[in-house]
Parts: structure tokens; C-alpha cells; sequence
């Protein structure tokens, strides 16, 4: 087979960006300017008012839609069934624009701040008692941050908890 000389079209030789959670690496379908990332709680919340329209409107939910929602009800660790919806979006919203606007400066006085796919991982692997080590094994990108503001991202998160599972309102 003959060898061609000609340069290769831009298709050919376009690079596939890598996708490294860990080096906070994802393809250009996820950048982060277009899309919003949902942690499991606030899927679960969305998709449990969207049933409760669907049954006011005599609508049937088809199988997807119940495998999804029974999905993130299981890894949901944020609920209280004793809270009203609209408290529980409060909460969940206030802690992801916490975590949204979370800022460490570094030692050269450059600011970090935590990536939508870390505030969606944070809100969907952390209990009360995650310590730093642990969050740092399950979200490795997070050890780019030093140990006490990792600490105090989890404080953050701890508190939210704590809000929402406690019994008898805000």
C-alpha cells in the first residue's frame, strides 16, 4: 500500500483530550461554562417533584425514570422526609454555591477553588464523619488543596448535613 504524503485532515489529527478525574481532566462535552454538574441528592430532589406532577397530571413514569430515581435515592445521603422539598433545594443550593465559591489561596498567591465535578463528588461521597484522608482517596484532585482546607470544605458539607437530617425544620 502506497504511502501518502499529504498532511493529515484536522479529524485525524486532532488529539482526544484524556479524561483524568484525578488531574481534573474531562472531555469538551463537560467543560465547565455549559453545564451544571447535580449531585445525587439534587437529581433525587428534581426527579421526586417531577413524579409528584406527573401523578397530579395522571401520568405514568416509565421504567428509566424509576430506575433513575431509585438510583439516587440509594446513594442520596442528604434527606429527611420530614423536610419539605423546597427546604431541602435550600439547603443543597446553598451548600453547592458554598462550595461553588469556596477560594484557598496558595503559598505563590495564586487562588484555587474547587471544580464543578469535585463540589458534585464532595456532595454525593461525604458523611458526617469522612475525614480529610478519605475524601483526598475517593476525590484524589482534592490533595492539590492543603489538609485544613479540605477540612474546612467537609465542615461545610458536615453542617449542610447535619441541617437537613435534623428533625423539626431550619
Amino acid at each position: 500500500m502506497a504511502e501518502s504524503n499529504a498532511p493529515p485532515s484536522a479529524a485525524t489529527s486532532a488529539v482526544a483530550k484524556v479524561e483524568n478525574t484525578a488531574e481534573l481532566s474531562f472531555g469538551t462535552e463537560f467543560d465547565e461554562t455549559e453545564i451544571d454538574i447535580l449531585s445525587n441528592a439534587q437529581v433525587a430532589v428534581i426527579l421526586q417533584i417531577s413524579a409528584q406532577h406527573a401523578l397530579i397530571r395522571d401520568e405514568e413514569l416509565d421504567d428509566v425514570y424509576k430506575k433513575t430515581q431509585k438510583y439516587v435515592e440509594r446513594f442520596n445521603n442528604m434527606k429527611n422526609p420530614e423536610k419539605d422539598n423546597q427546604e431541602l433545594v435550600s439547603e443543597l443550593d446553598n451548600l453547592k454555591r458554598a462550595l461553588d465559591t469556596f477560594r484557598k489561596e496558595k503559598e505563590d498567591g495564586e487562588e484555587m477553588a474547587l471544580h464543578g465535578f469535585e463540589v458534585a463528588a464532595l456532595m454525593n461521597l461525604v458523611a458526617t464523619d469522612t475525614m480529610v484522608e478519605e475524601a483526598q482517596a475517593l476525590i484524589p484532585s482534592l490533595s492539590r488543596f492543603p489538609e485544613s482546607a479540605v477540612d474546612e470544605i467537609l465542615d461545610l458539607i458536615r453542617s449542610t448535613m447535619i441541617r437537613i437530617v435534623s428533625y423539626g425544620g431550619s
